[in-house]
Protein backbone atom coordinates (compact mmCIF):
# COMPACT_ATOMS: atom_id res chain seq x y z
CA UNK A 1 0.00 0.00 0.00
CA UNK A 2 1.33 3.41 -0.99
CA UNK A 3 1.12 6.41 0.53
CA UNK A 4 -1.54 7.36 -1.69
CA UNK A 5 -3.49 4.63 -0.23
CA UNK A 6 -2.91 5.34 3.16
CA UNK A 7 -4.64 8.55 2.51
CA UNK A 8 -7.55 7.18 0.51
CA UNK A 9 -8.21 4.06 3.42
CA UNK A 10 -10.59 4.70 5.81
CA UNK A 11 -10.76 1.85 9.15
CA UNK A 12 -12.68 1.70 12.14
CA UNK A 13 -11.15 2.37 15.38
CA UNK A 14 -10.49 -0.91 16.49
CA UNK A 15 -8.65 -1.42 13.08
CA UNK A 16 -6.69 2.23 14.13
CA UNK A 17 -5.73 0.44 17.13
CA UNK A 18 -4.43 -2.54 15.47
CA UNK A 19 -2.13 -0.68 13.66
CA UNK A 20 -0.87 1.11 16.43
CA UNK A 21 -0.37 -2.08 18.79
CA UNK A 22 1.27 -3.46 15.53
CA UNK A 23 3.65 -0.03 15.53
CA UNK A 24 4.40 -0.93 18.79
CA UNK A 25 4.69 -4.74 19.35
CA UNK A 26 5.89 -5.69 15.87
CA UNK A 27 7.57 -2.74 14.50
CA UNK A 28 8.85 -2.25 18.18
CA UNK A 29 8.27 1.96 18.32
CA UNK A 30 7.34 2.72 21.61
CA UNK A 31 3.96 4.38 22.13
CA UNK A 32 5.25 7.69 24.00
CA UNK A 33 7.85 7.79 20.70
CA UNK A 34 4.17 7.44 18.81
CA UNK A 35 2.91 10.31 21.23
CA UNK A 36 5.72 12.56 20.27
CA UNK A 37 4.91 12.57 16.66
CA UNK A 38 1.47 13.04 16.91
CA UNK A 39 2.39 16.03 19.20
CA UNK A 40 4.94 17.67 16.85
CA UNK A 41 2.16 16.82 13.70
CA UNK A 42 -0.12 18.54 15.34
CA UNK A 43 1.97 21.54 16.35
CA UNK A 44 2.61 21.43 12.94
CA UNK A 45 -0.61 21.89 11.67
CA UNK A 46 -1.25 24.52 14.44
CA UNK A 47 1.28 26.60 12.64
CA UNK A 48 0.12 26.02 9.11
CA UNK A 49 -3.23 27.44 9.59
CA UNK A 50 -2.45 30.21 12.26
CA UNK A 51 1.29 30.98 12.00
CA UNK A 52 0.60 33.81 14.20
CA UNK A 53 -0.37 32.12 17.12
CA UNK A 54 1.36 32.74 20.31
CA UNK A 55 -1.25 31.82 22.85
CA UNK A 56 -2.71 28.81 23.35
CA UNK A 57 -5.34 26.63 25.53
CA UNK A 58 -4.94 22.79 25.52
CA UNK A 59 -7.60 20.89 26.65
CA UNK A 60 -6.62 17.54 27.97
CA UNK A 61 -8.51 14.22 29.15
CA UNK A 62 -6.78 11.55 31.22
CA UNK A 63 -6.39 9.28 28.39
CA UNK A 64 -3.63 8.93 25.50
CA UNK A 65 -5.15 11.97 23.30
CA UNK A 66 -4.41 14.01 26.67
CA UNK A 67 -1.30 12.84 26.17
CA UNK A 68 -0.68 14.29 22.42
CA UNK A 69 -1.67 18.04 24.45
CA UNK A 70 0.43 17.81 26.89
CA UNK A 71 3.56 16.99 24.09
CA UNK A 72 1.82 19.46 22.04
CA UNK A 73 2.25 22.26 24.98
CA UNK A 74 5.57 21.24 25.72
CA UNK A 75 6.86 21.25 21.99
CA UNK A 76 4.83 24.88 21.81
CA UNK A 77 6.70 26.36 24.85
CA UNK A 78 10.09 25.29 23.52
CA UNK A 79 8.78 27.49 20.49
CA UNK A 80 8.30 30.47 22.45
CA UNK A 81 4.27 29.98 22.73
CA UNK A 82 2.34 30.88 25.70
CA UNK A 83 0.49 27.47 26.57
CA UNK A 84 -2.67 27.40 28.96
CA UNK A 85 -3.29 23.59 29.94
CA UNK A 86 -6.26 22.74 31.30
CA UNK A 87 -6.35 18.99 32.30
CA UNK A 88 -9.90 17.30 33.53
CA UNK A 89 -8.27 14.90 35.82
CA UNK A 90 -5.38 14.77 37.91
CA UNK A 91 -4.73 11.28 37.13
CA UNK A 92 -2.92 9.90 34.57
CA UNK A 93 -0.78 6.75 33.99
CA UNK A 94 1.47 5.29 31.16
CA UNK A 95 2.40 7.05 28.57
CA UNK A 96 0.28 10.23 29.45
CA UNK A 97 1.83 10.38 32.30
CA UNK A 98 5.12 10.61 30.63
CA UNK A 99 3.93 13.11 28.81
CA UNK A 100 2.30 15.15 31.04
CA UNK A 101 5.61 14.85 33.20
CA UNK A 102 7.21 16.41 30.00
CA UNK A 103 5.50 19.22 29.68
CA UNK A 104 5.83 20.31 33.38
CA UNK A 105 9.52 19.81 32.97
CA UNK A 106 9.53 21.96 29.73
CA UNK A 107 8.24 24.64 32.45
CA UNK A 108 4.47 24.26 31.84
CA UNK A 109 1.74 23.95 34.84
CA UNK A 110 -1.26 22.09 34.38
CA UNK A 111 -4.61 23.78 35.59
CA UNK A 112 -7.40 21.11 36.52
CA UNK A 113 -10.39 21.82 35.03
CA UNK A 114 -12.87 24.02 37.08
CA UNK A 115 -15.62 25.69 35.06
CA UNK A 116 -15.70 28.64 37.71
CA UNK A 117 -12.25 29.46 36.88
CA UNK A 118 -11.45 32.70 34.15
CA UNK A 119 -11.82 31.60 30.54
CA UNK A 120 -7.90 31.39 29.06
CA UNK A 121 -7.40 34.07 26.60
CA UNK A 122 -5.70 32.03 23.83
CA UNK A 123 -5.62 32.78 19.85
CA UNK A 124 -6.30 29.24 19.25
CA UNK A 125 -7.68 26.12 21.33
CA UNK A 126 -6.25 22.81 20.99
CA UNK A 127 -8.93 20.03 22.01
CA UNK A 128 -6.94 17.00 23.08
CA UNK A 129 -10.48 15.56 25.68
CA UNK A 130 -11.02 12.31 24.43
CA UNK A 131 -9.87 11.65 20.49
CA UNK A 132 -11.54 8.49 19.47
CA UNK A 133 -11.73 7.06 22.77
CA UNK A 134 -15.29 7.96 23.61
CA UNK A 135 -18.20 6.47 22.21
CA UNK A 136 -21.28 8.36 24.33
CA UNK A 137 -22.45 11.18 25.21
CA UNK A 138 -20.16 13.28 27.25
CA UNK A 139 -20.91 14.68 30.91
CA UNK A 140 -22.39 17.33 31.90
CA UNK A 141 -19.88 19.30 33.19
CA UNK A 142 -17.56 18.24 30.15
CA UNK A 143 -20.48 19.07 27.95
CA UNK A 144 -20.46 22.57 29.41
CA UNK A 145 -17.20 22.53 28.42
CA UNK A 146 -17.79 21.85 25.14
CA UNK A 147 -20.67 24.06 24.80
CA UNK A 148 -17.99 26.58 25.61
CA UNK A 149 -15.07 25.93 23.37
CA UNK A 150 -17.11 25.96 20.08
CA UNK A 151 -18.99 29.70 21.37
CA UNK A 152 -15.44 31.32 22.66
CA UNK A 153 -15.31 32.50 18.56
CA UNK A 154 -11.44 30.93 18.76
CA UNK A 155 -10.52 28.63 16.01
CA UNK A 156 -10.17 25.11 17.24
CA UNK A 157 -8.01 22.65 16.40
CA UNK A 158 -8.75 18.75 17.26
CA UNK A 159 -5.95 15.75 17.29
CA UNK A 160 -7.07 12.77 15.70
CA UNK A 161 -10.85 13.22 16.45
CA UNK A 162 -13.30 16.31 17.52
CA UNK A 163 -14.40 15.17 20.94
CA UNK A 164 -17.61 14.06 21.28
CA UNK A 165 -17.85 12.76 18.01
CA UNK A 166 -17.94 8.78 17.42
CA UNK A 167 -14.88 8.17 14.95
CA UNK A 168 -16.98 4.82 13.56
CA UNK A 169 -20.34 6.33 12.78
CA UNK A 170 -19.96 9.92 12.20
CA UNK A 171 -22.43 10.79 15.06
CA UNK A 172 -22.88 12.75 17.92
CA UNK A 173 -24.84 11.22 20.73
CA UNK A 174 -24.49 14.49 22.59
CA UNK A 175 -22.86 17.69 22.15
CA UNK A 176 -19.12 17.26 20.03
CA UNK A 177 -16.37 20.09 19.49
CA UNK A 178 -16.97 22.25 16.23
CA UNK A 179 -13.13 22.31 14.94
CA UNK A 180 -11.71 24.30 12.25
CA UNK A 181 -9.14 21.43 11.84
CA UNK A 182 -8.87 18.41 13.15
CA UNK A 183 -5.26 16.22 12.55
CA UNK A 184 -6.10 12.62 12.18
CA UNK A 185 -3.16 10.42 13.14
CA UNK A 186 -1.66 6.87 11.78
CA UNK A 187 -4.67 6.05 9.26
CA UNK A 188 -7.87 7.89 8.07
CA UNK A 189 -11.16 6.72 10.84
CA UNK A 190 -13.74 6.29 8.97
CA UNK A 191 -16.61 7.91 11.06
CA UNK A 192 -14.95 11.36 9.92
CA UNK A 193 -15.94 11.08 6.80
CA UNK A 194 -19.81 11.19 6.61
CA UNK A 195 -23.13 12.04 8.31
CA UNK A 196 -22.90 14.39 10.78
CA UNK A 197 -19.24 14.74 10.94
CA UNK A 198 -18.66 17.33 8.28
CA UNK A 199 -20.39 19.91 11.30
CA UNK A 200 -17.68 19.13 13.51
CA UNK A 201 -14.02 17.87 11.50
CA UNK A 202 -13.61 21.21 9.15
CA UNK A 203 -10.74 20.71 6.90
CA UNK A 204 -9.57 16.94 7.81
CA UNK A 205 -5.92 16.36 7.30
CA UNK A 206 -3.82 13.09 8.00
CA UNK A 207 -0.31 12.18 9.29
CA UNK A 208 0.96 8.83 9.22
CA UNK A 209 3.46 9.58 11.80
CA UNK A 210 6.45 8.30 9.52
CA UNK A 211 5.87 5.16 10.18
CA UNK A 212 6.79 2.68 7.40
CA UNK A 213 5.48 1.13 4.36
CA UNK A 214 5.46 -2.36 6.42
CA UNK A 215 2.99 -0.90 9.06
CA UNK A 216 -0.57 -1.34 6.62
CA UNK A 217 0.96 -4.14 4.69
CA UNK A 218 -1.94 -6.72 4.98
CA UNK A 219 -4.41 -5.23 7.28
CA UNK A 220 -7.29 -4.67 6.79
CA UNK A 221 -9.64 -1.63 6.20
CA UNK A 222 -13.27 -0.97 6.33
CA UNK A 223 -13.65 1.58 3.32
CA UNK A 224 -12.30 3.59 1.11
CA UNK A 225 -11.87 7.36 -0.39
CA UNK A 226 -13.42 8.14 -3.99
CA UNK A 227 -10.78 9.48 -5.86
CA UNK A 228 -10.74 12.26 -8.83
CA UNK A 229 -11.52 9.97 -11.96
CA UNK A 230 -13.30 10.25 -15.39
CA UNK A 231 -14.15 8.06 -18.02
CA UNK A 232 -11.09 7.42 -20.92
CA UNK A 233 -10.59 9.24 -24.11
CA UNK A 234 -13.31 7.78 -26.50
CA UNK A 235 -11.74 6.52 -30.04
CA UNK A 236 -11.99 8.73 -33.30
CA UNK A 237 -14.03 6.41 -34.93
CA UNK A 238 -16.77 6.51 -32.06
CA UNK A 239 -20.38 7.06 -32.99
CA UNK A 240 -23.29 7.58 -30.69
CA UNK A 241 -24.03 3.86 -30.91
CA UNK A 242 -21.43 2.99 -28.96
CA UNK A 243 -22.18 5.23 -25.72
CA UNK A 244 -25.37 3.50 -24.64
CA UNK A 245 -28.72 4.55 -25.19
CA UNK A 246 -30.62 5.38 -22.03
CA UNK A 247 -34.08 5.68 -21.28
CA UNK A 248 -35.60 7.65 -18.49
CA UNK A 249 -38.74 6.42 -17.30
CA UNK A 250 -41.12 8.45 -14.76
CA UNK A 251 -42.16 12.41 -14.98
CA UNK A 252 -45.89 11.88 -13.44
CA UNK A 253 -48.48 14.87 -14.23
CA UNK A 254 -46.46 18.54 -13.01
CA UNK A 255 -43.18 16.45 -12.90
CA UNK A 256 -41.46 16.86 -16.40
CA UNK A 257 -38.48 18.66 -14.83
CA UNK A 258 -37.42 15.62 -13.10
CA UNK A 259 -36.99 13.63 -16.73
CA UNK A 260 -35.90 16.23 -17.93
CA UNK A 261 -33.17 16.82 -15.66
CA UNK A 262 -31.71 13.35 -15.09
CA UNK A 263 -32.09 13.22 -19.13
CA UNK A 264 -29.71 16.15 -19.30
CA UNK A 265 -27.61 14.99 -16.91
CA UNK A 266 -27.14 11.79 -18.95
CA UNK A 267 -26.55 13.59 -21.74
CA UNK A 268 -23.75 15.80 -20.21
CA UNK A 269 -22.32 12.76 -19.15
CA UNK A 270 -21.69 11.42 -21.85
CA UNK A 271 -24.44 8.82 -23.20
CA UNK A 272 -24.97 8.70 -26.59
CA UNK A 273 -28.53 8.97 -26.87
CA UNK A 274 -31.24 9.34 -24.26
CA UNK A 275 -34.83 8.79 -24.50
CA UNK A 276 -38.10 9.78 -22.27
CA UNK A 277 -40.69 7.51 -21.63
CA UNK A 278 -43.73 10.29 -19.54
CA UNK A 279 -46.96 11.88 -19.98
CA UNK A 280 -47.73 12.81 -23.44
CA UNK A 281 -47.95 16.16 -22.19
CA UNK A 282 -44.88 16.69 -21.39
CA UNK A 283 -43.78 15.19 -24.33
CA UNK A 284 -43.53 19.38 -26.29
CA UNK A 285 -41.98 21.10 -23.70
CA UNK A 286 -39.24 18.37 -23.69
CA UNK A 287 -39.32 18.66 -27.37
CA UNK A 288 -39.00 22.57 -27.26
CA UNK A 289 -36.31 22.60 -24.24
CA UNK A 290 -34.11 19.64 -24.87
CA UNK A 291 -34.56 18.83 -28.45
CA UNK A 292 -31.69 16.38 -27.80
CA UNK A 293 -33.72 14.03 -25.84
CA UNK A 294 -36.23 11.53 -27.59
CA UNK A 295 -39.56 12.10 -25.30
CA UNK A 296 -42.19 9.52 -26.33
CA UNK A 297 -45.71 10.00 -24.49
CA UNK A 298 -46.63 6.52 -23.06
CA UNK A 299 -49.31 5.22 -21.55
CA UNK A 300 -49.05 1.85 -20.06
CA UNK A 301 -46.91 -1.15 -19.74
CA UNK A 302 -47.90 -1.32 -24.05
CA UNK A 303 -46.05 1.71 -24.78
CA UNK A 304 -43.13 1.03 -22.72
CA UNK A 305 -42.33 -2.42 -24.19
CA UNK A 306 -40.70 -1.40 -27.44
CA UNK A 307 -39.01 1.93 -25.90
CA UNK A 308 -37.47 -0.35 -22.94
CA UNK A 309 -36.13 -3.00 -25.99
CA UNK A 310 -34.50 -0.42 -28.06
CA UNK A 311 -32.83 0.57 -24.82
CA UNK A 312 -29.35 -0.48 -23.30
CA UNK A 313 -29.97 1.11 -19.40
CA UNK A 314 -32.40 2.40 -17.66
CA UNK A 315 -33.57 5.27 -15.29
CA UNK A 316 -36.26 4.83 -13.27
CA UNK A 317 -37.73 6.63 -10.82
CA UNK A 318 -37.83 10.74 -11.62
CA UNK A 319 -40.99 12.23 -10.90
CA UNK A 320 -42.61 8.99 -11.18
CA UNK A 321 -45.56 9.21 -8.93
CA UNK A 322 -46.69 5.53 -7.10
CA UNK A 323 -49.84 6.11 -8.85
CA UNK A 324 -51.60 3.41 -11.08
CA UNK A 325 -49.33 4.68 -14.33
CA UNK A 326 -46.37 4.73 -12.11
CA UNK A 327 -46.86 1.86 -10.79
CA UNK A 328 -47.24 -0.05 -14.21
CA UNK A 329 -44.05 1.33 -15.78
CA UNK A 330 -42.58 0.46 -12.80
CA UNK A 331 -43.11 -3.29 -12.78
CA UNK A 332 -42.41 -3.08 -16.66
CA UNK A 333 -39.13 -2.24 -16.21
CA UNK A 334 -37.93 -4.22 -13.75
CA UNK A 335 -39.33 -7.14 -15.34
CA UNK A 336 -36.84 -6.30 -17.86
CA UNK A 337 -33.75 -7.36 -18.19
CA UNK A 338 -32.22 -4.04 -18.87
CA UNK A 339 -29.66 -2.59 -16.49
CA UNK A 340 -30.87 0.06 -14.29
CA UNK A 341 -30.60 2.92 -11.93
CA UNK A 342 -33.69 3.22 -9.45
CA UNK A 343 -34.61 6.41 -7.40
CA UNK A 344 -36.99 8.49 -5.81
CA UNK A 345 -40.44 6.56 -6.36
CA UNK A 346 -39.13 4.15 -7.80
CA UNK A 347 -37.59 3.01 -4.38
CA UNK A 348 -40.66 3.97 -2.67
CA UNK A 349 -42.77 1.48 -4.97
CA UNK A 350 -39.98 -0.83 -4.26
CA UNK A 351 -40.32 -0.96 -0.22
CA UNK A 352 -43.91 -1.57 -0.93
CA UNK A 353 -42.96 -4.63 -3.35
CA UNK A 354 -39.70 -5.91 -2.19
CA UNK A 355 -37.01 -7.88 -4.93
CA UNK A 356 -33.39 -8.76 -5.20
CA UNK A 357 -31.54 -7.97 -8.68
CA UNK A 358 -29.85 -10.25 -10.88
CA UNK A 359 -28.88 -7.93 -13.08
CA UNK A 360 -26.07 -4.57 -12.70
CA UNK A 361 -28.76 -2.29 -10.53
CA UNK A 362 -27.88 0.76 -9.10
CA UNK A 363 -30.33 2.14 -5.97
CA UNK A 364 -29.70 5.73 -5.07
CA UNK A 365 -31.68 6.12 -1.75
CA UNK A 366 -31.24 9.39 0.63
CA UNK A 367 -32.16 8.74 4.40
CA UNK A 368 -36.10 8.92 4.32
CA UNK A 369 -36.08 6.66 0.97
CA UNK A 370 -33.43 4.14 3.25
CA UNK A 371 -35.62 4.21 6.33
CA UNK A 372 -38.43 3.04 4.02
CA UNK A 373 -36.67 0.13 2.50
CA UNK A 374 -35.44 -1.08 5.68
CA UNK A 375 -38.35 -0.94 7.48
CA UNK A 376 -36.98 1.29 10.28
CA UNK A 377 -37.23 5.12 11.25
CA UNK A 378 -34.78 7.29 9.45
CA UNK A 379 -32.95 8.01 13.31
CA UNK A 380 -31.70 4.50 12.04
CA UNK A 381 -30.34 4.68 9.45
CA UNK A 382 -28.69 8.05 10.64
CA UNK A 383 -27.03 6.26 13.67
CA UNK A 384 -25.03 3.69 11.32
CA UNK A 385 -24.84 4.67 7.74
CA UNK A 386 -22.19 1.97 7.06
CA UNK A 387 -24.21 -0.80 8.60
CA UNK A 388 -27.62 0.79 6.49
CA UNK A 389 -25.88 0.78 2.81
CA UNK A 390 -24.43 -2.32 3.61
CA UNK A 391 -27.36 -4.22 4.51
CA UNK A 392 -29.77 -2.69 1.53
CA UNK A 393 -26.86 -3.69 -0.79
CA UNK A 394 -26.94 -7.45 0.29
CA UNK A 395 -30.83 -7.34 0.87
CA UNK A 396 -31.62 -5.87 -3.08
CA UNK A 397 -28.27 -7.36 -4.73
CA UNK A 398 -27.52 -4.23 -5.85
CA UNK A 399 -25.05 -1.30 -5.65
CA UNK A 400 -26.46 1.41 -3.31
CA UNK A 401 -25.50 4.89 -3.35
CA UNK A 402 -26.78 5.92 0.40
CA UNK A 403 -26.59 10.03 -0.24
CA UNK A 404 -25.93 12.63 2.66
CA UNK A 405 -23.21 13.90 3.58
CA UNK A 406 -20.27 11.63 3.01
CA UNK A 407 -22.37 9.68 0.91
CA UNK A 408 -21.87 6.58 0.71
CA UNK A 409 -21.99 3.54 -2.29
CA UNK A 410 -21.96 0.02 -0.89
CA UNK A 411 -21.48 -3.48 -2.87
CA UNK A 412 -23.29 -6.50 -2.30
CA UNK A 413 -20.24 -8.03 -1.25
CA UNK A 414 -19.61 -5.74 1.29
CA UNK A 415 -17.18 -3.28 -0.10
CA UNK A 416 -17.77 0.39 0.57
CA UNK A 417 -16.02 3.80 -0.56
CA UNK A 418 -17.26 7.53 1.09
CA UNK A 419 -17.61 10.55 -1.30
CA UNK A 420 -15.42 13.86 0.08
CA UNK A 421 -17.13 15.89 -1.79
CA UNK A 422 -20.40 18.05 -1.91
CA UNK A 423 -21.27 20.60 -0.46
CA UNK A 424 -24.82 22.49 1.29
CA UNK A 425 -25.83 23.96 -1.66
CA UNK A 426 -26.54 20.70 -3.20
CA UNK A 427 -29.59 20.23 -0.77
CA UNK A 428 -31.83 21.42 -3.39
CA UNK A 429 -35.05 19.88 -5.41
CA UNK A 430 -33.67 18.00 -8.79
CA UNK A 431 -30.19 17.54 -7.17
CA UNK A 432 -31.24 13.79 -6.97
CA UNK A 433 -32.68 13.70 -10.44
CA UNK A 434 -28.94 14.63 -11.71
CA UNK A 435 -27.51 12.11 -10.13
CA UNK A 436 -29.79 9.42 -10.98
CA UNK A 437 -28.82 10.52 -14.66
CA UNK A 438 -24.94 10.46 -14.22
CA UNK A 439 -24.89 7.12 -13.15
CA UNK A 440 -26.93 5.78 -15.63
CA UNK A 441 -24.74 6.95 -18.30
CA UNK A 442 -21.36 5.17 -16.96
CA UNK A 443 -23.03 2.44 -17.13
CA UNK A 444 -24.62 3.19 -20.81
CA UNK A 445 -20.70 3.74 -21.57
CA UNK A 446 -20.05 0.44 -20.39
CA UNK A 447 -18.84 0.63 -16.81
CA UNK A 448 -19.89 -1.83 -14.06
CA UNK A 449 -22.77 -0.86 -11.29
CA UNK A 450 -19.99 -0.37 -8.87
CA UNK A 451 -17.81 1.40 -11.28
CA UNK A 452 -20.87 4.14 -12.36
CA UNK A 453 -21.94 4.63 -8.79
CA UNK A 454 -18.68 5.35 -7.63
CA UNK A 455 -17.58 7.32 -11.25
CA UNK A 456 -21.26 9.36 -10.83
CA UNK A 457 -21.25 10.13 -7.68
CA UNK A 458 -17.90 11.59 -7.21
CA UNK A 459 -18.47 13.77 -10.44
CA UNK A 460 -21.81 14.62 -9.01
CA UNK A 461 -20.22 16.14 -5.79
CA UNK A 462 -16.82 17.57 -7.89
CA UNK A 463 -19.56 19.52 -9.99
CA UNK A 464 -21.36 20.66 -7.08
CA UNK A 465 -18.59 21.66 -5.52
CA UNK A 466 -17.42 23.56 -8.98
CA UNK A 467 -20.60 25.43 -9.55
CA UNK A 468 -20.80 26.45 -5.80
CA UNK A 469 -17.75 28.49 -6.38
CA UNK A 470 -20.62 31.21 -7.17
CA UNK A 471 -22.18 30.45 -3.63
CA UNK A 472 -23.87 27.85 -1.84
CA UNK A 473 -27.40 29.65 -1.48
CA UNK A 474 -28.90 29.65 -4.53
CA UNK A 475 -27.13 26.86 -6.70
CA UNK A 476 -29.92 25.04 -8.83
CA UNK A 477 -29.55 21.75 -10.39
CA UNK A 478 -28.82 22.15 -13.51
CA UNK A 479 -26.03 24.38 -12.44
CA UNK A 480 -23.83 21.27 -12.75
CA UNK A 481 -23.85 20.46 -16.63
CA UNK A 482 -21.33 22.60 -17.55
CA UNK A 483 -19.34 21.36 -14.91
CA UNK A 484 -20.24 17.68 -15.26
CA UNK A 485 -19.01 17.95 -19.04
CA UNK A 486 -15.91 19.26 -18.13
CA UNK A 487 -15.17 16.86 -15.80
CA UNK A 488 -16.55 13.87 -17.02
CA UNK A 489 -13.34 14.29 -20.00
CA UNK A 490 -10.58 15.32 -17.12
CA UNK A 491 -10.89 18.86 -17.39
CA UNK A 492 -11.24 21.33 -14.71
CA UNK A 493 -10.72 21.00 -11.54
CA UNK A 494 -9.56 17.70 -9.71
Amino acid sequence: MTDTDHRHALYTVEQVRALDRRAIEVLGIPGFELMRRAAAAGLASLRRHWPQARRLAVWCGPGNNGGDGYLLGALAKEAGCQVELVALSGQATGDALQARTAFEFAGGRVHLFDPTAPWPDADVHVDALYGSGLNRAPEAPVAGLIERINACGKPVLALDVPSGLNADLGTCPGVAVRAVVTVCFIAAKRGLHTGVAADHVGRLELDTLQLPESLWQDQPHDAELLRASHLPPRLRVAHKGDNGHLLVIGGEHGMAGAVRLCGEAALRSGAGLVSVATHEAHVPALNAGRPELMAHGVNGPQALAPLIERSDVLAVGPGLGQGAWGHALWLTALDSDRPLVLDADGLNLLAREPRRFERAAVLTPHPGEAARLLGVEIANVQADRFAAARELARRHGAVVVLKGAGSLIAHPDGRLAVCPWGNPGMAVAGMGDVLTGVIAAQLAQGATAWEAACLGVGLHARAGDTAAEAGERGLLAGDLFDPLRRLGNGLGHA
